[in-house]
């Protein structure tokens, strides 16, 4: 549960907006939450989530006191960019880092929730089948929801998961799954909080890959 607990997500402000900085520092820690999965299938998701956030940090640093937060940055790429808006920039990397973080919340929130295979109910195939169902497939072609299905087939025990959540200790399931309750709070206000600004400034894209 190290990899969560760590690296907190903040709580969010009242306007319910996200600080980048912080918001960059929190989220630069999951990638590996993908090595826990156990399938090498994941690891495109990984790497294009690393890809994105790198692409928005550049961003930042380019000027962090006018891209303070995320919303910032959008409204001055809606401006710099005109037409090709929202398909540049970090407004496109953030989409798509929105997705990807949706998946891991959802995954992780199924699991708490209890949600099981009745026939297989040690695995989390049930829960990364979910996940990947609302968050992910319908912004990708056939070819890589085949592939997923397979990665989803081949997801890993739920003991085997906690443990590589936890870096390799044992650990007691409802111990941990109390620990991924407290990480989920900040995370998914944090992850509403910027689906909900893609929906007010209308940057949500809808292709598939």
């Amino acid at each position: 549960m190290a990899l969560l607990l760590d690296h907190q997500f903040r709580q969010l402000p009242a306007d319910r907006q996200v600080e980048t900085r912080p918001f960059l520092e929190a989220v630069s820690h999951l990638p590996p939450f993908f090595d826990c999965l156990g399938s090498t299938v994941f690891a495109p998701i990984k790497a294009d989530i690393s890809g994105n956030i790198t692409k928005i940090r550049a961003v930042y640093d380019s000027n962090p006191a006018r891209f303070k937060t995320l919303n910032q940055i959008l409204e001055a790429e809606k401006e710099m960019h005109g037409t090709e808006w929202p398909k540049v920039g970090a407004t496109l990397a953030l989409m798509w880092l929105k997705r990807g973080l949706r998946f891991i919340q959802l995954l992780l929130q199924s699991l708490v929730d209890g949600e099981r295979d009745d026939n297989n109910p040690n695995l989390i195939r049930v829960n990364a089948s979910k996940a990947y169902e609302l968050a992910l497939r319908r912004y990708h072609g056939w070819l890589v929801q085949k592939l997923f299905q397979a990665a989803l087939y081949a997801a890993p025990y739920r003991t085997e998961f906690l443990k590589a959540l936890s870096k390799g200790r044992e650990v007691k399931e409802e111990e941990c799954f109390e620990k991924i309750r407290k990480f989920l709070v900040n995370f998914t206000a944090t992850i509403d909080a910027i689906y909900e600004m893609y929906t007010k400034l209308n940057a949500e894209l809808d292709y598939t890959v």
